[in-house]
């Protein structure tokens, strides 16, 4: 009997001693599932994961290997050869002793600078460095167009699930009217046609339910495809309280939040590319200019044609050599003047895109502010619509219990309830998300 519950007491331990493997193992898999993503993040990993991000990243990397081999022109070019020749047969007809062969060997070493080429390698390092600046511009504006594209995946999340809420209170409030109708049928009070209109709004508001977490379920769907989660990954997001960020609101100054903006990628951008249109000109127009080269070689040879030894052969045959060059352009079937002419086009059409960003700028401050200021009102209006709505629904809910209104009367003013309270609150998340914009153009980081 000892040794039984000896066994017992044995299996019992095990068991304990396990436990807390068994609870490390799954502390992860449940704290992962109840992770819930702030704005802040996923805007954070999109950045870091995102494939259009990495793309626009790799060509910065290029624009910088790029400014590197620029400055690296400015360095002589050192190139050496070495060759080394059999020939069959006699070097000429006279020489008919020696048609068994004859080997030679030859070795040189040439480097080479231009000393001045009309400015055309100063101007392309600039070029290469304004190319660099703009790249990763160009990434700085796919990371400000994507924070904006989640902001507004974000708060469409937010939106669904207050809709949900608010459908499934709406929901609550029918079935509970529906069972004190019953109770009202079956005691005599009200006709039974009014129990049917009540089940019926009850099955539509049901639907209305359904409509609600399928749109919360899509909504969360495209908030997870903005960050290229997989579909498998458990994935929710936090909701913060907007409460704070709602106040009064009288629009922005255009010109202020214009003048703030002139930071943004795509002004600089513009502005850059109108300098580089620029030295595309001083590059063009140094092509027109007498070009200055310096070039220094060493060879020697070897013949087993002579009788002297190799090293005696190679210091004897030494060829050193040093040339200066001058290239004057005369005339070259006009293609530098038709370059130049071109660049010069460059630079009208790199202003005129520099004006156009500068007016798309500023066309796109005064439709976000002006839409800022439509939802706000929006909102307003519809707090006060909600507010008339619950009112004018207590009413009719009262006369509906005493049996003065019919069924009919009661859902219809549920419904415009409902529709109200949707319509504030879509109101409230458009407002937000124009706020959003604001303070991009301000260049705030977007936070809730």
């Amino acid at each position: 009997m000892f040794v039984k519950e000896k066994v017992i007491y044995l299996s019992i331990m095990k068991i304990f001693y396990k436990l807390p493997v068994l609870f490390l193992l799954f502390i992860p898999v449940s704290l992962f599932a109840q992770k819930s993503w702030s704005l802040e993040e996923c805007i954070r990993y999109a950045w870091d994961n995102n494939l259009t991000v990495k793309q626009k990243e790799i060509s910065v990397y290029q624009s910088k290997n790029n400014v590197m081999q620029s400055k690296m022109d400015y360095i002589p070019s050192v190139n050496a050869s070495l060759s080394h020749n059999i020939n069959w047969g006699p070097s000429n007809t006279l020489d008919l002793e020696r048609a068994n062969g004859a080997q030679s060997t030859s070795a040189s070493l040439n480097a080479s600078i231009d000393l001045f080429e009309g400015l055309k390698k100063t101007n392309t390092v600039k070029s290469k460095k304004v190319l660099q600046e703009m790249s990763e511009l160009e990434v700085s504006r796919i990371k400000n167009q994507l924070a904006l594209q989640i902001s507004k995946g974000y708060l469409e999340v937010m939106l669904a699930r207050e809709i949900l809420q608010s459908a499934k209170q709406s929901l609550a409030s029918i079935e509970e009217q529906t069972e004190r109708t019953g109770k009202l049928v079956d005691a005599g009070s009200v006709a039974y046609s009014s129990l049917l209109e009540m089940k019926s709004q009850l099955a539509a508001e049901k639907v209305q339910v359904v409509s609600a977490q399928n749109q919360v379920r899509s909504a969360l769907l495209n908030l997870k495809q903005l960050l290229d989660l997989s579909n498998d990954t458990n994935f929710d997001i936090d909701t913060p309280d907007l409460g704070e960020m709602i106040s009064e609101f009288h629009g922005e100054s255009v010109d202020n939040l214009y003048t703030q903006s002139k930071d943004l990628p795509e002004i600089k951008s513009a502005s850059l590319n109108f300098r580089n249109s620029q030295l595309q000109l001083s590059i063009a127009k140094g092509a027109s200019y007498p070009a200055l080269s310096f070039s220094a070689g060493y060879g020697t040879y070897y013949s087993d044609q002579r009788e002297a030894l190799i090293m005696d052969q190679f210091n004897d045959n030494r060829n050193p050599s040093v040339t200066f060059g001058l290239r004057i352009p005369i005339f070259n079937n006009w293609q530098t003047n038709t370059s130049i002419r071109n660049a010069r086009l460059g630079v009208r059409s790199a202003e005129i895109d520099v004006r156009t960003a500068e007016q798309t700028l500023y066309k796109e401050i005064q439709q976000a502010n002006n839409d800022a200021l439509a939802y706000f009102e929006k909102y307003k209006a519809g707090i006060d619509n909600v507010k008339s709505m619950e009112e004018s629904f207590r009413y009719v809910q009262q006369k509906f219990e005493i049996g003065v209104l019919n069924a009919t009367d009661y859902t219809v003013a549920k419904t415009n309830l409902f529709k109200a309270m949707s319509e504030l609150s879509q109101a409230k998340y458009q407002f937000v998300f124009q706020l959003k914009v604001l303070d991009y153009y301000k260049g705030l980081p977007i936070t809730l």
